[in-house]
């Protein structure tokens, strides 16, 4: 009886949610695929998800560009993002997770394949279809062969079609064939000549692809490879690369030959991107007596002067394992400090303090770490190296963004769930080496270590 009552609702609830099923289904809490098999045996179709509204600022935006104003400049005073308006003037249409271009392209961004149409002929999509008003339709260009075919002037076709007698006259000029301009071949000559399905470059054999190869195994980021070649190929453009075109490469299936690269390639191991949230809110656990990061020095926070450190624990599974990780804010260089049995405050601060004291006196400003109570012998620790310890506000990770920033990196050595203490201070030397030799995009593409170096031997 229940089972007939609760069918019952659904269908109530159906006329309520307009017709959709998967709403009734969750305003009386059953299983979507039950309702749907409910609404398909007693002859009933759901309505679907609501068709979206077109984009607010459309109109706005092909009222500028008619009136003239550029591309970028329309988008940015109609709120349109210019790849979206640049669509929108190629005559490319969005149909869910693909793009529908005038030739007839149909890509998948999710799955990366490509449907063309004949590379002899357009298709009857790219000839029909309805563009920026600017572009010529196949009405307008049987009128020019109307008229033109009545002997009149440009000035008198292009009236007729309120359009400039040079739009005419280039029209005439590139699409004539044998002196006669005749429309419909005149169409689909311009319908081809638009933009044409082209291989990414990594989906190509050669040295190019050879070389981002190597360097992802060595697990180099895309923008690294893609500022060092210029600095090791100056001479051949061919060896040349966007950081796009290498994550596009390695995300989408079958888009440019990285694939089995995946798994080693990037940091974070992910198959597709993740959009940033917000952090998880975390209780505070450090209660001691405090020096803020409010209080820190100006030299501190602006990174003009090298030897303030920020640092936090990578820790293993169910927190048995450790490792302590450095790093300078001027330099971005790395130490680590290995903690196999566990990490206490005493412990923590048995191995900061020997690691600090490997460092140049100008090389000891300050240290900034968060709230964790790993830190509660901060004191001890000060005395020891007469390093200042610095603490971020709850909740705040982003206050030592460069160790945050180094604790993901490292995770790619680490992975989370891993057992930290089967790693030596051998292999944790061996890591830091790694991450110090290579190029950082803030330090102009030079290595942690070089600009460490620099700094030795110039004070």
């Amino acid at each position: 009886m229940d089972f007939v009552v609760l069918k019952a609702g659904f269908f109530e609830a159906l006329d309520r949610e307009g017709g959709s099923v998967t709403a009734a289904a969750r305003a009386v809490g059953v299983n979507p695929n039950t309702a749907f098999g409910w609404a398909r045996k007693a002859g009933v179709r759901g309505l679907g998800k609501p068709r979206r509204a077109g984009h607010p600022g459309r109109a706005e935006y092909e009222r500028l560009r008619a009136a003239g104003v550029r591309r970028r400049d329309a988008a940015a005073q109609a709120s349109v993002h210019e790849r979206t308006a640049r669509d929108w003037d190629q005559g490319i249409r969005q149909i869910g997770h693909s793009r529908l271009h005038p030739d007839g392209r149909l890509i998948d961004y999710k799955t990366g394949v490509t449907t063309t149409a004949t590379a002899t002929e357009p298709s009857v999509a790219a000839v029909e279809a309805e563009l920026h008003p600017r572009f010529l339709t196949v009405a307008e260009r049987e009128l020019i062969a109307d008229i033109r075919r009545e002997g009149r002037s440009l000035r008198a076709i292009g009236r007729e079609l309120g359009r400039p007698a040079s739009t005419v006259k280039r029209e005439i000029d590139a699409r004539s064939a044998d002196g006669a301009y005749r429309p419909h071949r005149a169409q689909r000559a311009w319908a081809k000549s638009r933009a044409r399905p082209k291989d990414s470059k990594l989906a190509q054999d050669g040295p190019l692809r050879d070389v981002v190869a190597d360097r992802l195994r060595e697990r180099w980021s895309p923008e690294q490879i893609c500022h060092a070649l210029p600095i090791e190929f100056p001479d051949d453009e061919s060896m040349r690369v966007s950081p796009e075109t290498i994550y596009q490469a390695v995300y989408v299936q079958a888009r440019g030959g990285l694939r089995r690269e995946v798994a080693h390639a990037l940091r974070t191991g992910r198959t597709r991107r993740k959009p940033h949230r917000s952090p998880d809110q975390r209780t505070r656990r450090f209660v001691d007596e405090m020096v803020m990061i409010s209080e820190r020095p100006a030299e501190a926070a602006d990174r003009a002067v090298p030897g303030h450190w920020e640092g936090d624990l990578i820790v293993g599974p169910r927190s048995e394992s450790a490792i302590v990780t450095l790093v300078e804010r001027s330099t971005r260089y790395v130490l680590l400090g290995h903690l196999p049995g566990g990490h206490t405050a005493e412990e923590v601060r048995n191995v900061l303090v020997p690691l600090v004291q490997t460092l140049p006196g100008h090389l000891r400003g300050s240290l900034t770490w968060d709230q964790g109570c790993e830190m509660a012998a901060h004191k001890q620790f000060t005395i020891a190296t007469g390093v200042p310890v610095y603490f971020c506000d709850p909740h705040s990770p982003w206050q030592r963004g460069s160790n945050e920033n180094t604790n993901g990196l490292l995770r790619q050595y680490f992975p989370k769930g891993t057992d930290l203490s089967v790693h030596s201070p051998e292999d944790l030397e061996h890591v830091a080496q790694q991450l110090n030799g290579r190029p950082r995009k803030t330090l102009g593409w030079r290595t942690p270590a070089e600009r460490l170096r620099d700094l030795l031997t110039t004070t």
